[in-house]
């Protein structure tokens, strides 16, 4: 059930909305969170069906497991980070180890070569993330949930079930039971989600057609004016539909009284890779620092051994995204500028002038997107190649999506949007402004909804 379908905005989530408030708000949100969680879990079922059983089995298991850890850390701790990256091997990495170890020799093969071993499950990177984070937190100190219910609402709820944001148990675990729903946070959440629908529908969706028309063509056969354009739609297109969908999920979150994680924070703006992964998905970022990158020893354990740990880090998070090479690429391409920033940094090389380090900075994370899109690295290579001077085809560029994409990079620099704060000031007049704002944004993304051009969202397949 996509989050931009007729389905899910005019029924499924006023209908959630209306019983959620008419129920009772007492004994620890009972009645509050058992409609959360059998809206979950229709939610879930209504796009995946069968799959459903899937997401049943690792609640069932990590409640199970999380009493485990809490009782005795050691070895379930192991057993059960191993049980969920087994479920994650399976339903998402198979096809490609069976692929490049050649499995079939040994009489592995995939049943129907078209759709491969298993269907990806949705949201099985995120809520696998989830249940591991829950074991971690469980296995340094905190309690684990009373009830399997209270650990299947923390894993399964639906507005960030499917992508995100990635939430810690240790920020959620009392949430569950002692949170507040109040008016304000119910208009700061309405405004947020319709904002995230605003960046889904109208600017990532309108743009999408041109990185499609670019990443479709024949590889090799584009001109380099075409290419680039291409390119910078995908650089657009990805940023806010992700962060149109986080908005969404954290806006509706705060509806139901909840605070889930900021998950972006102008990453166009950054002036390092360092500082763009500070920017950009930042749950999985710190999922990945708290729960890896430290552990593994992190930047204490001298120059060679953080460059190791770096890349580890961020080969494993190129895999999470997609079981490709181009993936694992992606991730080593991101891995590499980090540690060449670190060794130009101990080199003792002047730091960039701010605006020379964003354009670096935009102009490369875009190149490694070109990894990320394409299908495979000949692709991949084959786009780079276009991006030369040279003759080739153009590429059909409707009028709107030149709208979309000089407004969509504006509104990725900080600096606008801290302009658009300072003509926006706290009182009533601000207030009416950003609902005028709100209401505005609201009726052009219900036309666009209503038009049937809405794209699903890219990280839905991660």
């Amino acid at each position: 059930m996509n989050f931009t379908s007729v389905t899910f905005l005019f029924f499924f989530l006023p209908a959630v909305v209306a019983l959620y408030f008419v129920l009772p708000s007492g004994g620890q949100k009972r009645a509050r969170n058992g409609l959360l969680l059998a809206a979950s879990l229709l939610f879930y079922a209504w796009g995946e069906g069968t799959y459903l059983a899937l997401l049943l089995v690792s609640i069932g298991m990590n409640h199970l497991l999380s009493h485990a850890v809490a009782r005795s850390r050691k070895p379930w701790l192991a057993i059960g980070i191993a049980a969920n990256i087994a479920l994650l091997v399976v339903f998402k990495y198979l096809d490609l180890i069976v692929d490049t170890v050649g499995l079939t020799d040994f009489g592995v093969e995939r049943p129907d070569e078209s759709r491969g071993t298993f269907r990806l499950p949705l949201g099985i990177s995120f809520f696998t993330f989830q249940a591991i984070s829950l074991l971690i937190d469980v296995g340094r100190g905190s309690a684990p949930a009373k009830n399997v219910f209270r650990t299947g609402l923390y894993i399964a709820m639906f507005p960030q079930l499917v992508a995100g944001p990635i939430v810690r148990w240790d920020e959620i675990r009392t949430q569950i039971t002692e949170r507040s729903e109040t008016w304000d946070r119910f208009c700061s959440g309405l405004q947020l989600m319709m904002l995230g629908l605003a960046q889904k529908v109208l600017i990532a969706d309108v743009v999408a057609v041109v990185a499609d028309n670019a990443f479709g063509a024949e590889p090799g056969s584009l001109g380099a004016g075409a290419a680039w354009l291409g390119l910078a739609a995908f650089t657009i297109q990805i940023f806010y539909d992700f962060a149109g969908y986080s908005n969404m999920a954290i806006g509706m979150g705060r509806i139901f009284g909840f605070e889930l994680p900021r998950n972006f924070e102008h990453p166009y703006s950054a002036a390092s890779f360092r500082e763009f992964w500070r920017r950009w998905h930042m749950t999985l970022s710190r999922w990945f620092r708290d729960y890896l990158y430290i552990p593994l020893g992190g930047s204490r354990a001298g120059r060679f051994a953080t460059y190791r740990n770096l890349l580890v880090v961020f080969v494993l998070c190129g895999l999470w995204h997609g079981a490709n090479w181009t993936f694992l690429l992606w991730g080593l391409w991101h891995g590499a500028f980090l540690i060449g920033e670190r060794v130009a940094r101990r080199a003792g090389f002047p730091t960039l002038p701010r605006v020379i380090g964003v354009i670096y900075t935009v102009l490369f994370v875009a190149l490694g997107w070109v990894l990320f899109r394409a299908d495979s690295l000949p692709d991949a290579l084959a786009y780079w190649g276009d991006l030369l001077p040279g003759e080739g085809a153009s590429i059909d560029v409707p009028e709107t999506a030149i709208y979309a994409l000089v407004i969509g990079a504006l509104l990725a620099w900080d600096r606008t949007a801290r302009w658009g704060e300072s003509l926006n000031p706290d009182g009533t007049l601000g207030a009416s402004l950003r609902w005028v704002g709100v209401l505005l944004l609201a009726l052009l993304s219900f036309a666009a909804v209503a038009s049937s051009t809405v794209q699903s969202f890219i990280y839905f397949v991660f």
